[in-house]
């Protein structure tokens, strides 16, 4: 469940889900990332919220498929971002300065500050 790099996160038919634990309730938690639907999963140990994800994915599959919708595909590569307008163009400007599209730039740039 714990990856050094990404932290508490569980992977299953290419969906991640967030683990968090409530210390109050006594019970780990958390929800499909990187789709705008919401599905959420709970258990009182790693077998359990193990076991809740698989069900919550494969039941937002089966209800996905029973609507005749295609699913959320998680990570589409492509997102929006909101920079002031200075930012944007200092970006642009430093990008043709090194012959690169500013969507390369700004993945390098990313790339790097995450190490992947």
């Amino acid at each position: 469940m714990k990856n050094k790099k990404s932290g508490n996160y569980l992977h299953y038919k290419n969906y991640t889900g967030s683990v968090c634990f409530s210390e109050e309730d006594a019970v780990f938690h958390g929800k499909v990332i990187g789709i705008k639907a919401l599905v959420s999963f709970e258990g009182n140990s790693v077998n359990a919220i193990t076991n809740d994800f698989h069900k919550a994915v494969d039941e937002y599959l089966q209800f996905c498929a029973a609507k005749g919708k295609e699913p959320e595909r998680p990570f589409k590569g492509s997102f929006n971002i909101r920079i002031s307008t200075d930012l944007h163009r200092t970006l642009a400007l430093t990008a043709s300065a090194r012959g690169v599209s500013l969507n390369t730039f700004v993945e390098n740039a990313i790339r790097q500050s995450v190490s992947v």
